[in-house]
């Protein structure tokens, strides 16, 4: 393996792990506000970045260090019972995911980690685009006006 190879899936992995700390930060205590959106999108974008660096250290010969995850438990605005909006079959489809990835995390695959983050992008994409179009119809969110130009 060159040395190139490795600092980059090292730093892919760096700049990935700090990515999903800022994501899952963002939820900690968050105010249920027409943000909820954006948030369930940079979690998504996130776990997607998690997922491609957890591909490529394991191309550039990593492993998975087995562990638990920082927080087992997500922050409240995405807990069953909080008051997070979006349909109930697509939440428990994201709480099935979200435990899946924190099952695999205590094992030594990394490639069934990065199946697992790249679930979860999938599942919080989704519900990024509902509540975002809940939102805007029901006046918490504007409409994107699209500019002219003349």
């Amino acid at each position: 393996m060159a040395a190139d190879d490795e600092k980059q899936a090292l730093e892919a992995f760096r700049v990935a792990q700090a990515r999903w700390r800022e994501a899952l930060e963002a939820h900690r205590l968050a105010p249920p506000d027409a943000g909820f959106s954006a948030r369930l999108a940079a979690l998504s974008a996130a776990a997607r970045a998690e997922a491609e660096a957890c591909r490529q250290a394991e191309a550039a010969g990593y492993a998975w260090p087995p562990h638990r995850a920082a927080s087992s438990q997500p922050p409240y605005e995405l807990r069953p019972h909080s008051t997070r909006r979006g349909p109930d079959e697509l939440w428990r489809h994201f709480d099935a995911t979200a435990a899946d990835l924190s099952r695999v995390a205590a094992g030594a695959d990394i490639l069934a980690v990065a199946d697992a983050y790249a679930q979860l992008a999938v599942t919080a994409g989704e519900l990024a685009e509902v509540v975002g179009r809940e939102d805007r119809a029901s006046g918490l969110l504007q409409h994107k006006r699209v500019r002219r130009s003349a």
